[in-house]
């Protein structure tokens, strides 16, 4: 009976130590990316971002937002998308076809949500799955 002691008080131990543990993790912020072809007056990100707060989300608390903009230059489009991508993001958000493109090129992996033109209907996607 003595050797079942330590056994179960090991065990208490180490659940209260992986719940101690897990209740320090912090919780994950989604991490979005925004390819823009424009320059940093866009005036569609003031309610884009009301939408976010109606909905509980506050940038650069609870959410967090990268931009990126070519300043209507369509050669730095690469460059800026792989720079997204290199940030490990939760999904990027495009505004034109070819920011579609460009961020296709930069990933496979990362959500692509484009507002600027059908991926399906331009060829660069078979289907939204």
């Amino acid at each position: 009976m003595n050797k079942r002691i330590p056994v179960w008080l090991l065990t208490i131990f180490f659940l209260i130590t992986v719940s101690i543990t897990q209740a320090q993790q912090p919780a994950k912020i989604p991490r979005i990316g925004f390819l823009f072809i424009g320059s940093k007056d866009q005036p569609h990100l003031d309610k884009f971002r009301q939408g976010l707060r109606d909905l509980g989300y506050v940038e650069g608390k609870n959410i967090a937002i990268e931009y990126r903009y070519p300043e209507g230059n369509n050669d730095a489009l690469p460059a800026l998308a792989a720079d997204l991508v290199a940030l490990n993001l939760d999904v990027i958000l495009t505004t034109t076809p070819a920011g579609n493109r460009a961020v296709l090129q930069a990933t496979r992996t990362i959500p692509i949500v484009s507002v600027g033109g059908s991926l399906v209907r331009s060829g660069l996607v078979k289907s939204l799955a």
